[in-house]
């Protein structure tokens, strides 16, 4: 599993939120997605390494603006651990 984190510019709402989601489940294969305009980020958790430019082009077509995307292994972590 990887957990990519791209930073979003320009969203301002819960709708903007969703708009970035759907692009982003529509263009990559993804286990979840999660945007925050707060934070201006999304974080996605997929099984596989992501085509990056597919990923910052499905962000883009939203009329958002993808800047740093970060990649990190990710492991669920259990109950105790």
């Amino acid at each position: 599993m990887w957990k990519y984190t791209v930073q979003v510019s320009g969203m301002m709402c819960g709708m903007c939120e969703a708009h970035v989601n759907d692009a982003v489940r529509k263009a990559c294969p993804v286990k979840k997605v999660r945007s925050s305009h707060s934070k201006g980020e999304t974080e996605i958790l997929t099984p596989e390494e992501l085509d990056e430019q597919a990923l910052r082009n499905a962000i883009c077509s939203t009329g958002y603006e993808a800047g740093e995307i970060r990649k990190e292994p990710y492991k669920k972590r259990g109950l105790f651990g």
